[in-house]
């Protein structure tokens, strides 16, 4: 028989702050126990990260997922007990992946190994959270849970397809482009050959980095200012689709002004820095489909913690 405390309603937190100061304690002991235990693979994922522009999310990630937390905190922690059921059979979990990648170590390579043992890293975190609040913290707060998963590196299969696809699209809008403004070219793949000049969308121009910020963002804000899980669906695929045109739109403005105008523009400062001005771009093509997604709801766009107030 597995015992559990007697669910605590935490609604009226200052009644009861001894204990769920003890909860966030245990909570804090067990993130630092299990960092402690993965601090070589996470040394090696933060370098990782730095070297990856693919990757240069994943640290940003466990705070964006306490600030969740935070804010969904009324419906997250209404009932609260220590479960050690589930926290058990998630902490089982997260050691045998450790375990698997650990004993298979010499065959696998470097970075499917650091995805391994993120992946591993982040269920015992979520373990830690299941010992401390309990089944019903964890299902309302699934959303932060799951989101701690953009932390685990893609594996280099799964990463190889995304640049691809991505590779794929942008290349698709580039040629919808040069034929809507009438620019001579011939594609090869992701080469496009024009009378003066010849470009390619290699990976390092799939454009992963700002792909991944729109994807946080558009998770986000189909999390505090959607209610129907249809609509939430629809503004991440809209999303997914923005991340293509103004990559696409980037390559294909910056070649017709190379063309037009000076060839500097594929090697200047904005077709290295101005990477900041698309991504705006795409962020505004969003804004007014997650504005009618929220009016056919009947909601309103305002700050976070005044959306999760109205829902």
């Amino acid at each position: 028989m597995v015992s559990m405390s007697q669910p605590t309603d935490i609604q009226g937190l200052p009644a009861k702050g001894g204990l769920e100061v003890r909860r966030a304690y245990l909570l804090g002991a067990w993130l630092a126990a299990t960092a402690a235990l993965f601090w070589e693979p996470l040394r090696s994922v933060y370098a990782y990260a730095v070297q990856n522009d693919d990757a240069s999310h994943i640290f940003i990630i466990p705070i964006i997922t306490a600030g969740v937390l935070y804010l969904d905190r009324a419906s997250v922690f209404r009932r609260v007990f220590f479960d050690v059921l589930a926290g058990g059979v998630l902490t089982a979990l997260g050691i045998a992946i450790a375990v698997f990648t650990w004993s298979a170590r010499a065959e696998a390579g470097n970075s499917d190994q650091l995805s391994l043992y993120m992946l591993a890293l982040v269920i015992l975190w979520i373990a830690g959270f299941a010992f401390c609040f309990g089944r019903q913290a964890l299902c309302q707060g699934r959303f932060a849970l799951l989101f701690l998963f953009l932390s685990v590196p893609l594996p280099e299969f799964l990463l190889s397809r995304a640049i691809y696809w991505l590779q794929a699209g942008s290349a698709a809008i580039v040629a919808a482009i040069f034929d809507a403004t009438n620019v001579p070219y011939l594609r090869e793949g992701f080469v496009f050959h024009t009378a003066h000049i010849n470009i390619e969308i290699a990976q390092e121009c799939s454009g992963i980095r700002s792909s991944m910020a729109v994807l946080i963002l558009a998770l986000l804000a189909a999390h505090f200012y959607l209610r129907s899980s249809w609509k939430q669906a629809i503004f991440v695929a809209c999303s997914l689709v923005v991340m293509i045109v103004k990559n696409g739109v980037r390559i294909a403005v910056l070649t017709i002004l190379a063309i037009h105008v000076d060839p500097s523009f594929l090697f200047g400062r904005l077709h290295h820095d101005g990477g900041v001005v698309f991504f705006l771009l795409g962020l505004a093509l969003l804004v007014p489909v997650l504005w009618l997604l929220a009016r056919s709801e009947g909601t309103q766009l305002s700050s976070p913690a005044d959306a999760q107030k109205t829902q």
